[in-house]
């Protein structure tokens, strides 16, 4: 391990053995040999451990298929090569991993003296933005309008999912009298461009047939994206991060179950952005829940 280890809870899984026919020599690819992997894997686990809910971090089981499935795999020639599979297998397994890092053992490496091992270690930086999308709507059936925009917006390449968090309930700010939203936030990992992910949000919102005759109006869907990893603009067409966001308790108390550590660029840490805001009339609806998309 490196001495400098990047921010955040790790999961590792250590000494996975699997048969391979990786190497060099042409006996190594038709003979074959046992190969070890170990994975770190570095998140935050705070939103799981305080839902005591496996949807929310690494499940090591079907990581560890993965990574078998791929020493078992075609060959190749290098562990430098495996090692880079196998990083890209363990981001595609566990979005919500931040970093990932591989060693692969090669313990029966044709050397041709006594030895105890061979290995390569990596660390790769799992390969896209952090976004978080907020998601609203007070008209007809407001969960399942909120679960298809989490579908629509999964749908196709470019976007996956590392959390949803809880559903809250609102009580509307501005605008003429209209019934109670519901909110939740989805944070996922974009390698979309800003205009893209705001392109397939607006698709979603049309989806569900999201009409803007008056400001602060109800509305069926609404989907703003809060933060698109450290970027900062002023571009009216997408102003990052959302200027209203951090004000904003029914953005924010989701934001913080999904991802305690949440911070604004320029603005703070969500946790304390959250002390802050008037609370009233934003409630949890444990009742009620989102499902990330089948």
């Amino acid at each position: 391990m490196s001495a400098e280890q990047p921010a955040g809870d790790r999961i590792t899984l250590i000494g996975l053995r699997v048969f391979g026919y990786h190497g060099v020599l042409d006996a190594e690819r038709e003979e074959g040999q046992e190969f070890i992997v170990d994975a770190v894997l570095w998140l935050d686990t705070a939103a799981a451990a305080a839902a005591d809910d496996l949807e929310l971090t690494a499940n090591y089981a079907a990581l560890a298929d993965r990574l078998a499935a791929v020493v078992a795999g075609p060959p190749v020639r290098l562990i430098e090569t495996l090692a880079q599979r196998l990083a890209e297998a363990a981001t595609a397994t566990e979005p919500r991993a931040r970093e990932v890092e591989i060693t692969v053992h090669k313990p029966h490496a044709p050397v041709g003296h006594r030895f105890e091992d061979v290995s390569v270690t990596i660390r790769r930086p799992a390969k896209g933005q952090h976004a978080v999308l907020a998601l609203g709507s007070n008209l007809g059936d407001r969960l399942a309008t909120l679960q298809g925009a989490v579908q629509e917006l999964l749908t196709g390449p470019g976007l996956t999912l590392t959390a949803l968090s809880p559903v809250y309930e609102t009580a509307p700010v501005g605008g003429p009298p209209q019934p109670d939203y519901l909110n939740a936030v989805l944070i996922a990992r974009a390698a979309l461009t800003p205009p893209a992910l705001l392109h397939r949000c607006q698709q979603a919102e049309q989806a569900f047939h999201r009409t803007r005759p008056e400001v602060w109006g109800p509305r069926t869907l609404d989907v703003d994206i809060i933060v698109y990893g450290d970027l900062v603009s002023d571009d009216p067409a997408l102003t990052l991060p959302h200027p209203r966001a951090w004000q904003r308790a029914f953005v924010l108390a989701p934001w913080l179950d999904a991802e305690p550590a949440a911070e604004i660029p320029g603005r703070g840490r969500v946790a304390g952005l959250l002390a802050a805001a008037d609370r009233s009339g934003v409630r949890r609806r444990d009742d009620l829940k989102l499902r990330p998309p089948s």
